[in-house]
């Protein structure tokens, strides 16, 4: 177990972290802070920070601890924490990086709750700094302390009553409704100046830095009962425990936005993986999976973020993704148009009474198709008129509004429509493109809370996101199923089993134990052999050539499908030895039943190294890597992940009946992946498997029997032993 895990497991047994509720509230609601490290220097990240709890107005005390200064900032300043008169919740440390230990031992002698390590020298400068920030963790878990950092910019808590920044930021943040956390302190200052420009108030912020001790995770559990926070955005390098932020996430996410910007999109490492399932999930995908399973909605980048705060903040969500665009200019309603249809939102068709009421307001060179465009000589009159008629219609379910602001057409007046006439219960975004008047008209919608945008990408792409929102608040959390398997079959072939791929025997052993169907069939040595195998099954049979060495079957014409008697067996036996049993011995020959369905799909897992389990379900066979036709979860799934995986795949239509034939086993494949997700979570150290081709049968239809389902090949990789 690394370090850091250890770490998590020691504080997992603390009642303290269990709890964030109140464990961070020394933290964020202090009622007296001490400052190690204040300093009298201008421009020192000591004095800054003492600069800023004064600034802030802070409601408790301010205690300086410089060991050379007996005045710091016109108050007493304190040579150590211990010497500090009264009590102390919190303490910001600002001193070198050697130092750092024995300030923390003060501070737990002195009964202090919380720490704020701004100082750099630790896990991110190497092993002695890793080692030093370990001593740290061990002396604050002695003590029952909770720690932001190290290596960060600080806390903020602007709620009333409290009042407070303690950190180096040169950026005063206006109260409001948005909660923040970033792991660079670099890109916090920029977060927070930037907000602050986008009109956004700040509740809480937290730069977590290293986050040796409070993480992502554990702030969105704190937020999660804070009446002041509507909406968490989070810039984040890495995520921790992973089962941790996903079991705090999907359930906050349902009250709360969460907002995401995840830096690192690298592929590197695809390549290492043995299966088809390892390679497609490469890269940033894993992330991007847990992201939206557990509701945490992902963007591009800060402005985006910001916009989207905004728009989450201030408008209703659409009930659908029919959008109607309302424009004064050609140009832009096509970019508009372009634009919602890449972002995969619908083009609102307007119902006759709109269509109607429109054609008897606009003047005849208007267009009353959907973008509807008022002409360049709109003004705010036609606008009020235009969109009381597209927001009265139950076919739309959001509005975009674009005006170009030419030089004859008041667009104060324009805005002032645009506010008076969305009112309701439909989500409106504003682009607002030229200058005459053009900022006093986005003060004006800004103001009335309507997000304003430069160009009609940008807000198709916010729209997109709110439908994003409303699809996953209709999807209520599924049940975990409760399986029967017996856990004794595996467990006696897995535990203590050699690092590497499972021989097939035993592989299908395991699976069967697991309740996952699997074609009948016999290992043999000699083409004889497989002639009476083949009788034994029954024909028509495959035969497949097995070795340690054919990892990819296909690509060594290793199956041979279609054979339908004895003499085409023994050929095909005889032709398997020929090619292949110098060049892959041990080979082995196999002869499996053929399993009746025509439809395959992959079912898999690959455990990704930042999120843990990462299932795939997608349509199977040998063009995998090819198609890239795959969904994706991670632990824990539900029982309605399966179906929804599989109803996302481009070729999902393939699964349904057509020409003749009726649907496909999407049931048994269903449950076939929740059973994989039990065996992977009861045996940690499977770090690959994939069932591929699982092959399709049908359900019982009308007046015939169901055919089966069946896996015929599959592969499991276990790690070495933790």
């Amino acid at each position: 177990m690394s370090s850091r895990a250890r770490k998590s497991a020691s504080r997992a047994k603390t009642p303290a972290a269990r709890d964030p509720r109140h464990s961070l509230d020394a933290l964020f609601r202090p009622r007296a802070v001490a400052v190690v490290g204040a300093s009298r220097r201008e421009g020192s990240i000591g004095r800054q920070v003492v600069a800023n709890l004064v600034a802030a107005g802070f409601t408790g005390p301010v205690y300086p601890v410089n060991r050379g200064a007996d005045v710091v900032m016109s108050m007493p300043a304190y040579a150590s924490v211990a010497a500090i008169p009264g009590p102390v919740d919190l303490a910001v440390i600002c001193v070198p990086a050697a130092e750092v230990p024995a300030v923390v031992e003060d501070c737990g002698r002195k009964g202090v709750g919380g720490l704020v390590v701004i100082t750099a020298g630790f896990r991110e400068v190497g092993p002695e700094g890793a080692a030093r920030e370990d001593a740290v963790i061990a002396i604050t878990q002695r003590y029952g302390m909770r720690v932001i950092g190290p290596n960060c910019m600080g806390i903020v808590n602007n709620e009333p009553g409290v009042s407070l920044d303690a950190s180096f930021s040169a950026t005063r943040t206006p109260p409001g409704d948005v909660a923040m956390v970033s792991q660079s302190g670099a890109l916090g200052e920029a977060i927070l100046a930037d907000a602050a420009a986008a009109g956004l108030g700040v509740s809480m912020f937290a730069s977590i830095g290293n986050r040796a001790d409070v993480t992502a995770a554990d702030l969105i559990e704190y937020w999660e009962h804070a009446e002041q926070v509507k909406i968490i955005l989070l810039y984040v390098e890495s995520l921790g425990d992973p089962l941790h932020f996903v079991e705090a996430a999907r359930r906050v996410s349902r009250t709360k936005p969460i907002l995401a910007v995840k830096a690192g999109r690298s592929a590197a490492g695809a390549a290492a993986a043995g299966s088809h399932t390892g390679s497609v999930a490469g890269g940033d995908l894993a992330i991007d999976t847990l992201f939206k399973q557990c509701g945490v909605l992902r963007v591009e980048s800060f402005r985006e973020m910001f916009a989207l705060a905004a728009a989450l903040l201030r408008q209703p969500l659409p009930r659908g993704d029919r959008i109607a665009i309302v424009t004064n200019a050609g140009g832009p309603g096509i970019l508009a148009t372009d634009s919602l249809d890449g972002c995969g939102l619908r083009i609102a068709t307007l119902g006759q009474k709109t269509n109607a009421q429109l054609r008897k307001d606009l003047p005849p060179e208007a267009s009353i198709l959907n973008p509807i465009d008022l002409i360049a000589s709109a003004d705010g009159a036609r606008y009020r008129k235009a969109l009381r008629a597209v927001v009265r219609d139950k076919d739309v379910d959001g509005l975009l509004v674009l005006f170009v602001s030419p030089i004859m057409i008041d667009a104060v007046a324009v805005a002032e429509a645009i506010v008076d006439e969305t009112r309701g219960n439909k989500p409106v975004l504003a682009c607002v493109m030229g200058r005459q008047r053009g900022n006093e008209a986005l003060a004006h919608l800004r103001a009335n809370g309507i997000p304003v945008f430069r160009y009609p990408e940008d807000a198709a792409r916010t729209m997109r996101m709110l439908v994003e929102r409303t699809r996953r608040l209709a999807r209520e959390p599924g049940q975990r199923p409760r399986l029967v398997v017996d856990r004794s079959v595996a467990q006696e072939i897995l535990d203590g089993h050699a690092p590497g791929w499972l021989a097939a025997l035993e592989l299908e052993t395991v699976l069967r134990a697991y309740g996952i169907p699997f074609a009948r069939c016999r290992r043999v040595s000699t083409p004889g052999d497989a002639v009476a195998a083949a009788h034994e099954l029954g024909f028509p049979v495959v035969l497949k050539g097995e070795s340690p060495k054919l990892l990819h079957k296909t690509e060594h014409k290793a199956v041979v499908t279609g054979l339908r008697d004895g003499d085409s067996v023994f050929a095909a036996a005889q032709d398997l030895i020929e090619r292949l049993g110098k060049r892959m011995a041990p080979l082995t020959l196999v002869v499996q039943e053929r399993a009746p369905g025509h439809r395959e799909v992959l079912l898999g897992m690959t455990r990704d190294p930042r999120v843990g389990p990462l299932f795939a379900a997608g349509l199977g066979g040998t063009m995998v890597e090819v198609l890239r036709d795959l969904a994706f979860r991670i632990a824990p799934m539900d029982q309605d992940d399966p179906k929804e995986m599989l109803a996302s795949l481009k070729g999902a239509v393939l699964l349904e009946p057509f020409r003749g034939q009726p649907a496909a086993d999407v049931a048994t494949a269903c449950d076939a992946l929740l059973r994989i997700q039990q065996l992977v979570l009861d045996f940690p150290r499977i770090a690959e498997i994939e069932v591929n081709p699982f092959i399709l049968g049908t359900p019982k239809q009308k007046g015939g029997a169901a055919v089966r389902s069946l896996a015929v090949d599959a592969r499991l990789r276990l790690a070495e032993v933790p």
